[in-house]
């Protein structure tokens, strides 16, 4: 390719990302806060050799298959790909990346955030200064006032032991907590030993964990994997945590179980409607903690996927194969670059 390729991007990211990818190829940055509706971003596709994507844009196989023989590689500012069709991008010979590792310290430390957020009442506590209620009350101190729940010495069920479920896992050492965890694949004995973590089936950990944490991939297996009927199987003084992807858990039945108190709380950055509209029953339940999808957001963080999604865009120019491709398979169809 003579002149340089053009990437479009949906969303404003880090700078030295951007300046990065500049150095390579010509860049088109979408200038709203909001995503690109889909007929741009299939305009878009049909123009550029490359996009530079998030979670909240679909890449279908309509805008795959349309793209041809113009896109050749996504690049996604995310670890999630399931905004993406796979199977037909590989079809296509349209190479999918994401940028995972670079976040897994931040999301740990957010889990974390959230654990306390909820067990210790603190998004509450706060309310209760910034209200009023506390002065209204006369006293600076009461030992029945603001009562949680200890996190030390109990039972913490991790669900998806990836790099983000073992980070989580060895911040729970500092708490002396007994560790479970599910996954699809089980971890080798010395990686369990040095967790200290025990593996067990998904009802077990429900039934036996004081605090459970999400932390897996939305896929067919895990939509909804936590319904009504796992809810059920947790303790009425347990606490459920995700970070990972809203469609994991059922919304109806979470809310359900957090108004009729099969479970003590939750605490939750990811949802299945995102943005979560103001007047959804979540917030109006006051034993739970919301975010905005922020577990991710340090700008240190923020700052490596732009620069690895810069790493991926400028390997395959280089007719490489990009650091962290997703669909693999697609070498076969066709070799990286843009000859």
């Amino acid at each position: 390719m003579s002149k340089r390729p053009r990437v479009f991007v949906t969303r404003q990211i880090p700078q030295p990302g951007l300046d990065k990818i500049s150095e390579y190829y010509e860049v088109d940055l979408w200038p709203e806060y909001t995503p690109p509706p889909y007929e741009v971003l299939l305009s878009k596709a049909k123009e550029y050799d490359a996009l530079v994507t998030l979670l909240t844009d679909k890449i279908d196989c309509n805008l795959l298959k349309e793209s041809q023989p113009k896109l050749r590689i996504v690049a996604q500012y995310a670890v999630g790909f399931d905004n993406i069709d796979l199977e037909c991008a590989t079809k296509y010979g349209v190479y999918v990346t994401n940028t995972p590792g670079v976040l897994t310290e931040a999301v740990a430390d957010f889990t974390w955030g959230l654990i306390l957020a909820i067990t210790r009442r603190i998004v509450e506590a706060d309310a209760f200064v910034r209200s009023g209620e506390w002065y209204s009350k006369k006293t600076g101190w009461h030992p029945l006032m603001m009562l949680g729940f200890e996190v030390n010495g109990k039972t913490l069920g991790i669900i998806g032991m990836g790099r983000i479920g073992r980070a989580v896992a060895e911040r729970a050492k500092g708490f002396k907590m007994k560790i479970l965890y599910y996954d699809a694949y089980r971890l080798p004995p010395e990686m369990e030993e040095k967790l200290g973590a025990e593996y067990v089936p998904l009802e077990t950990l429900l039934k036996e964990s004081d605090i459970v944490s999400i932390h897996v991939p939305l896929t067919k297996e895990t939509y909804h994997l936590i319904s009504e009927k796992e809810l059920m199987m947790m303790k009425p003084t347990a606490y459920l945590i995700n970070t990972a992807r809203g469609k994991v858990v059922d919304t109806e039945a979470l809310v359900k179980a957090l108004k009729e108190k099969w479970i003590a709380g939750a605490a939750l950055d990811v949802f299945e409607e995102e943005p979560l509209p103001p007047d959804h029953p979540l917030t109006k339940l006051d034993n739970v903690v919301l975010a905005p999808h922020a577990a991710s957001a340090t700008t240190e963080t923020r700052t490596k996927m732009a620069m690895l999604v810069a790493e991926n865009l400028i390997a395959f120019l280089k007719g490489e194969v990009p650091p962290t491709l997703v669909n693999k398979d697609v070498v076969k169809v066709r070799k990286p670059g843009f000859d």
